[in-house]
């Protein structure tokens, strides 16, 4: 059958369409993806603009539509942090319904990690063994363990790589005062739940998901997209800490112009490298592995498992 998934998340939106049925790896068929930058959108007062929600609700129609042109069965849809958290959530769910016909589920931060965590899971399969991953968005830190199909433990964390630019990172170079203020900021909301995983013991095995860490494994010297899904592709502490101080004397201009980094995310790459050198340095991880499938396969992959 075809499927189409549909993830409003904080920086895109981003329609995914697959063939797939029970048993089977989903093969991509179509993929359509507009930059809102949703989280960049919100007011002094947590809410998504009237500007914003006009976009939003522009883009899901589009996307409704694409995804009834490519003749999906069923569309998967779902919001992330960044709707999630907008104080005018309700607001905005309404008028996406009333204008799209679209019933726009949200998914909490624990749903986005253990979602992840199975795609992870069905990539690597049982030989892994136990799994830490790691998955950075534009709004939030997603961090999941566990040795099943289900992690024994998962959070999420406000430490996504386009709310902390927003929020921490106004100079493009950005002022090396803020960069401190930042790495301290994020250490210490890390260091709050290590004890949390620590507990299970050491993985056997940790990966990362996420356009930031792809692109930060990139410019580390990773083999490029283009290259295909089945070249492994591994980020050390080591190469990434000699990265973070160059990237925060770089203009978002000149970020764009390295290997792999789109312009569109070329300004919050820095913020996304202080969350991952962060995570890595304290979950005592020296190397990860970039695992190509994350959050959007998750729910593909949980829809096919409640097919009869």
């Amino acid at each position: 059958m075809r499927l189409g998934v549909l993830d409003v998340g904080s920086n895109t939106i981003h329609l995914l369409v697959v063939d797939a049925h029970p048993g089977a790896r989903p093969l991509p068929a179509h993929s359509h993806k507009v930059q809102l930058r949703l989280a960049q959108l919100l007011d002094e007062r947590g809410a998504v603009s009237a500007e914003g929600i006009e976009r939003l609700v522009s883009v899901i129609g589009e996307a409704v539509q694409a995804a009834e042109d490519k003749g999906c069965e069923d569309l998967l849809p779902f919001a992330t942090s960044a709707v999630r958290e907008a104080t005018n959530a309700d607001e905005v769910l309404a008028r996406v319904k009333a204008e799209t016909g679209l019933e726009l589920p949200v998914l909490s931060g624990d749903d986005e990690a253990r979602l992840t965590f199975l795609a992870v899971r069905r990539w690597f399969g049982w030989s892994a063994g136990k799994l830490l991953v790691l998955d950075i968005g534009g709004g939030s830190l997603e961090i999941a363990y566990g040795i099943d199909e289900e992690p024994d433990a998962a959070v999420s964390l406000p430490l996504g790589a386009g709310r902390l630019t927003s929020a921490w990172l106004p100079g493009d170079p950005p002022d090396p005062a803020d960069v401190k203020a930042l790495r301290r900021h994020v250490r210490a909301s890390i260091a709050r739940t290590v004890g949390e995983f620590s507990r299970f013991g050491a993985p056997d095995h940790v990966v990362a998901t996420s356009k930031t860490f792809k692109q930060l494994a990139r410019i580390a010297g990773a083999a490029r997209e283009a290259d295909g899904l089945y070249v492994q592709r591994d980020l050390t502490r080591k190469s990434l800490g000699e990265w973070v101080p160059r990237l925060a004397a770089m203009t978002t201009a000149e970020r764009a112009a390295l290997p792999g980094v789109s312009d569109g995310r070329a300004a919050q790459l820095l913020a996304g490298a202080l969350v991952a050198e962060a995570a890595m340095d304290l979950f005592g991880v020296d190397e990860l592995e970039i695992c190509p499938w994350a959050l959007r396969e998750g729910v593909i992959l949980r829809r096919l498992d409640h097919l009869p």
